[in-house]
């Protein structure tokens, strides 16, 4: 029987993998959640547990054990006979946890990103002491290339380079510390670096919408007023959670790809182009029934001081969502790529191809526009 500690169940990756592991009968799980109280924690897994279309009475749901904690905390800050229990049967770790937000100071993303990390090494270290330990799944994020041009391949990172946020740079550094677990230790740990994560490839569903989806809103042109960059030949790689979730729980049974790094991407030749993606985005919007501005382009330089300078002028409320603008428009600059041939290669072996965003992105923009402003109505010609 296989015993799954899972950080993140609450996110976007976290909570497409619960599903996957819940499929095989004999796998029980222990999540990590937040929560001020037991009453709050019970309230967030039921929560979870809709999104998991689980009843009560589901069998599946009682291999589920929620824990009031927090990853970045001491023993996860769990009761002392709690994180005993955890040491004595886990079998795999899965670190999902994270916190996305891109505008944290970076004392307050050093104490998420590499307090966690510090965390789970700890507890994989027990386990393996005990020889409990089968796989620790580390997931990190190809934002660890911060402002690096060109392809970043499938390894670790030894050369300085600056980056977008701190959100890249603790990531970055919490890899450091996992990077000597598996080097030194041998602890049998996989690093796995997704980029933008997006919809479910066949539904659209997601728990959150999250960077990709106000990407998608500031480049309708609607939150600037129609004016946009000059993209070039920059491209965004996306990839849907579903392929996400379904490489870490198969990486979680095959201990062959302990001490292995996989880019979770769609790579640079299915990534779209970003003057492509702003059409596609223009358009599925204003099927929809969303006004779309007029489109002007202007130098990229001029383009990104108008939110600083506009800033100066506007209202509190404008002023706040002026401020949050250039992190995004940031990772629209940069002409860069990511080596997924180690996680192309992997899938197959199985026989999987990656999707082109072609396939994918119509039904996650419907399942976004449908929820976020209804049915809408076909604007007339």
């Amino acid at each position: 029987m296989n015993v799954y500690f899972l950080t993140g169940a609450s996110g976007a990756v976290g909570s497409a993998i619960v599903p996957l592991l819940l499929s095989e009968p004999t796998t029980r799980i222990r999540i990590l959640i937040r929560a001020t109280t037991e009453q709050h924690l019970r309230e967030r897994f039921d929560a979870l547990c809709r999104f998991w279309e689980l009843p009560p009475d589901a069998e599946a749901r009682q291999r589920i054990e929620p824990l009031r904690g927090d990853a970045a905390l001491d023993d996860f800050g769990l009761e002392r006979d709690t994180y005993e229990r955890l040491c004595a049967d886990t079998t795999h770790i899965i670190h999902c946890a994270a916190t996305v937000r891109m505008n944290e100071t970076l004392e307050y993303a050093r104490a998420s990103a590499l307090g966690s990390a510090r965390q789970i090494l700890a507890l994989g270290r027990r386990l393996a002491a005990a020889e409990l330990l089968q796989k620790i799944e580390f997931v990190s994020t190809v934002g660890v290339a911060g402002k690096r041009q060109g392809a970043l391949p499938e390894t670790w990172i030894d050369e300085p380079r600056a980056f977008h946020n701190t959100y890249e740079q603790s990531k970055a550094e919490a890899e450091a510390l996992v990077r000597e677990a598996v080097d030194i230790e041998r602890l049998p740990i996989t690093v796995h670096r997704p980029s933008m994560v997006v919809g479910d490839s066949r539904t659209g569903r997601i728990i959150h919408f999250q960077i990709f989806y106000f990407i998608c809103e500031i480049m309708t042109g609607r939150k600037t007023l129609g004016v946009y960059p000059d993209f070039g030949d920059v491209r965004l790689d996306i990839i849907p959670v579903d392929w996400v979730a379904r490489a870490i729980v198969d990486a979680s049974q095959a201990p062959e790809t302990a001490g292995r790094i996989y880019h979770l991407c769609s790579g640079p030749v299915r990534s779209p182009r970003l003057s492509e993606l702003k059409s596609k985005l223009r358009d599925a919007f204003r099927a929809h029934g969303q006004s779309i501005p007029p489109s002007l382009t202007i130098p990229r330089r001029v383009f990104a001081a108008i939110p600083r300078v506009a800033a100066l002028f506007a209202p509190p409320k404008l002023r706040r969502a002026l401020s949050t603008l250039p992190i995004y428009l940031d990772y629209l600059a940069d002409n860069q790529g990511f080596d997924n041939a180690a996680y192309t290669s992997k899938l197959a072996e199985q026989g999987l191809k990656l999707p082109d965003s072609d396939s994918f992105l119509p039904v996650i923009l419907e399942r976004y526009l449908q929820e976020k402003y209804g049915s809408g109505q076909t604007p007339p010609r």
